[in-house]
This record gives C-alpha cells, structure tokens and sequence, in this order.
C-alpha cells in the first residue's frame, strides 16, 4: 500500500509564540500527520523595506503595514526551531521548517532534517536552488505561480548537484485557493513533462482537493493548519483547525487502502455475498424426469450456488436426469 506523506504545514500560524509553535506540534502529532512544518526567515533577508503585503494578507492583518513588518511580528528564535525540534523528538513527529534565505539554510542544515520543502516563490532563485541543493539532501518543491518551463529550469539547477530525489508538488498560492483554480489535473502534468513524483499543497478551505490529490496519485500532501481561524494573522483563515487536520489524515488514510493494487479480482470481503448475489439456472415449474428443459420449464434465480446461467445454452435441449420441483436447482 502506498504511504502518502502528510505535512501539517504551522507556517507562522504561531503568530511568532513558541509556545503556540508546540502546541501545534501536539495537535499535528494528535492528528496523525508524518511532519509539522514551520518556516524558517530573518525578515530583512526576505523582503525589503518597500515590499507590499498580498492583497490576501492586508484583509487578514493591518493593511498600512509592510509585508517586512508582518513579518517581524512572526518569527521565531533560532534557539526557539531547536527546541521545536528536540520537542518534536520527543513526541515522535518529523520536524521540517522551510528556509526563505541563505542564513537560514544554512541554520535548518544543522538539524539533518529528512528533506527539504522548497517553497514556490524560490523556484525561481538561482542562488537558493544552488545553496538548497549542494547539501546533497532530498527535495520537495511546491510549484505555485510557476510555468512548466519555469519548473524544468529549477529541476536543472536541482539535479547539476545530484539531488538523490525531487518531489514536485502542483500548488496554487493564492489563500484561499477558488476551487475553479485548483487545477488539480496540472499536477500529472508536471510528472509527465518532469518524470519525477508529484504532490499537492493545498491552500483551498475544504478538504475535498487534496483527497481527490491523493486518490489522482499524489505522494505528498501538504495543508496549513492553525490552533483557531478567529487569530490575528495573514494564515489562519485560509487554514484548517485541529479537527479537520485530524479528518483529513483520516480521509487520506482510507483513501490509500482504496487505490489497491489495481487488479481487478474477488475480494476477501466480497467471497459471502458471491453465492447470495449471483443466480443459478432452477426450475420455473415442476419438471418431471426425462423431460426437455426448455425456456419454458426453467428460469435465473439467486443463490448462485449451482448452473451459471453463463451456461443456459449448454443445458437447453438437455433431458431432465431426475424430477425437480419449483426454484430446485437445476442438475445436468
């Protein structure tokens, strides 16, 4: 059975508190999700003094603020992402956290964490690309805003390295995600054009996207998550709360023992209902010995414990071996 992995993705849904960042490691250690993932910045590495919020993030937070101080307002210490990590060790949930520069790739390389997400606004960064890819560590890379052409030229850079795997997962950045632009059948496109394996990060309020991912042959699945929707800040709206994290994971567990193995056979489960669902061929009437079963004398109906009546032609014609009454099973 394939194992789908899931990355309860906190992102700066801790409003920069580290004692909610542990809190939500406990919620998505509770839900069943294989990481918690945060992010990993120093603001004035990200974005300049004169970068505008999203329209997205001036509906959720002060509008007259600067991205740059948004995102003051949402960090944690490094001293903060170590303890997260060791907290995360001790509960037994991955840790991950994206780095949004070069400082901060450098920091998270330390924690030897299993892969690294790459976010989709650096797929576009030559010198990020370059600096994630010579530690010579696994990759996933969301993929939102970006062209095909723009993906194959970061898978490039990516593989120059040797990059031992890349995951690819089909994204769309705006929070929340209208349904209409999913698009959730990109996401075997980029397989198709790029040969590596795809995912999904889902930013759309529901549920029902990155199920319908799952089930589409996604690997990876990755959802924002917060502690309650009602908090200040530019996620938490567009993410979902502990309870359906906790659904979520349910929903995508079930679905992977769905897909099965792809042949087509009588299952264990199904072996009881075989006799009571099928029909045998049986006597529509009493037929005596000797007798010609006709279309006359004979009919279908369940059990289909005896003649299939895959078989009808080969008994029409045929002379009754014995008397049979009304709904008897018919014997040749």
């Amino acid at each position: 059975m394939r194992h789908v992995c899931i990355i309860a993705e906190a992102g700066v849904n801790h409003n920069g508190s580290f004692e909610l960042a542990q809190k939500m490691v406990d919620v998505a250690k509770d839900a069943g999700a294989d990481y918690v993932k945060f992010q990993t910045f120093k603001p004035k590495e990200l974005v300049s003094k004169f970068a505008e919020k999203a329209e997205y993030q001036k509906k959720t937070t002060d509008a007259e603020e600067s991205q740059l101080e948004m995102l003051r307002k949402l960090t944690l210490t490094n001293d903060n992402f170590i303890a997260l990590k060791e907290y995360c060790s001790k509960v037994g949930i991955g840790f991950l956290s994206t780095p949004f520069d070069l400082d901060s790739i450098s920091f998270l390389e330390t924690f030897n964490m299993d892969f690294w997400k790459v976010p989709s606004g650096e797929v576009t960064n030559l010198p990020y690309l370059e600096a994630i890819a010579k530690t010579g560590r696994k990759i996933v890379m969301s993929t939102g805003m970006c062209s095909i052409q723009e993906i194959k030229s970061a898978v490039t850079v990516l593989e120059k390295f040797s990059v031992p795997e890349i995951i690819l997962l089909h994204c769309n950045t705006q929070y929340p995600t209208p349904y209409e632009h999913v698009n959730l059948s990109a996401m075997n496109t980029i397989k198709e054009a790029t040969g590596k394996a795809v995912g999904y990060s889902d930013h759309t309020q529901g549920l029902e996207v990155p199920v319908a991912a799952v089930a589409m042959g996604a690997t990876v699945i990755e959802k924002h998550f917060t502690l309650d929707k009602s908090m200040d800040g530019p996620d938490h709206k567009a993410s979902i709360n502990p309870a359906e994290l906790k659904r979520l994971v349910i929903s995508i567990r079930n679905i992977e023992k769905a897909i099965g193995t792809g042949k087509k056979e009588l299952s264990p489960s199904e072996i009881e209902n075989k006799v009571i669902a099928r029909k045998s061929i049986v006597a529509s009437r009493e037929i005596k010995k000797g007798e010609i079963l006709t279309d006359k004398n004979m009919t279908t109906k369940r059990p289909g414990n005896g003649i299939s009546p895959m078989q009808w032609h080969m008994v029409l014609g045929t002379s009754a071996i014995r008397n049979f009454s009304e709904d008897e099973l018919i014997e040749i």
